[in-house]
């Protein structure tokens, strides 16, 4: 059953009162038509007013579809690779070859899993250095066979414990985001749910960067900023605020290229629509990436970085 939110009571109440029309459906079909006629204006008035914190909710939610749920919706002959064939196969970070349309590519992306036992098998999708190695690897693969390189950014960051920080955790991001920024191929990066801090811009420093409208992506998590400036995870709210991380801010600020729409209610309520847009987005961009001479691409991509660090 789909979680709803302290601000989805009006939604909660509509679809019990539809769930017990249901049990007598045929006499009731212009009753529940209603109710989801008006379910649906209160979808569209709720999720074109979040609030910072509400965003972060909802990209966090439990039913968000992740990497792995856009992969097997996107593409077509998948076939994962393992490994970073240094250290160990990292399950945070998933990837491989794949074709979507007419074109085959090279996908990867931050996987937290969807039930406990999955969640623990890919960290929380929080990776350790050999996640980066690997995910440098499947770009340097990419660069070889000249395929585009498709990263999909959902998590809270990369791992913090203190083995990754002994095989050098800092120095396999800073290497993944020197890799991506170098990489002659086309790359797009789409921010799914969470975009946390180098956990995440160590596989989305692309020539686009795409982002789903409920998504978030920031330095830190409004917890970690709140623990910082104010002592407390009390203000999370506030932080969420302060921190400029929605889809409207980060596209302002040119953080991002462009926001993916998502349907009323949520990407977790519309898996296979959602990645229909998700799709064509994907492939609107490869082909404007296409047409622009790789030389150019990598210079403006390097570019493109400098401004933002400039900027700020």
């Amino acid at each position: 059953m789909i979680k709803y939110f302290e601000f989805e009571k009006d939604i909660e109440r509509i679809d019990q009162l539809i769930q017990n029309l249901e049990l007598d459906e045929e006499n009731n079909l212009s009753k529940i038509k209603k109710l989801n006629l008006e379910k649906n204006q209160i979808f569209e008035k709720i999720y074109t007013n979040l609030d910072p914190w509400q965003k972060v909710q909802v990209s966090r939610h439990n039913d968000r579809p992740h990497t792995i749920d856009y992969v097997s919706n996107i593409f077509e002959d998948i076939v994962y690779l393992h490994g970073d064939k240094k250290y160990a196969d990292d399950s945070a970070i998933i990837g491989g070859f794949a074709k979507i349309n007419n074109y085959s590519v090279i996908f990867m992306g931050t996987e937290k899993g969807n039930t406990m036992e999955s969640r623990i098998k890919h960290n929380f999708g929080m990776a350790k250095p050999e996640g980066y190695r690997k995910a440098q690897r499947l770009a340097k693969l990419g660069e070889k066979f000249n395929l585009p390189i498709i990263t999909f950014v959902d998590t809270a960051g990369a791992f913090p414990g203190k083995d990754a920080e002994e095989r050098g955790q800092s120095e396999s991001i800073a290497s993944s985001i020197l890799v991506f920024l170098n990489t002659k191929t086309p790359t797009i990066s789409v921010i799914i749910g969470e975009g946390g801090s180098g956990g995440a811009i160590g596989i989305a420093a692309a020539d686009k960067v795409l982002m789903l409208e409920h998504s978030t992506y920031s330095v830190i998590s409004p917890e970690g900023c709140a623990s910082i400036l104010w002592r407390s995870t009390d203000f999370s709210q506030e932080a969420a605020k302060t921190l400029k991380l929605t889809s409207d801010d980060c596209n302002k600020y040119n953080i991002i290229d462009s926001i993916i729409p998502e349907l009323p209610g949520g990407a977790h309520r519309n898996l296979n629509s959602q990645s229909e847009i998700v799709k064509k987005n994907i492939l609107e961009n490869i082909e404007i990436l296409k047409a622009i001479p790789i030389n150019e691409l990598v210079k403006k991509r390097k570019q493109k970085y400098l401004n933002i660090t400039s900027e700020i």
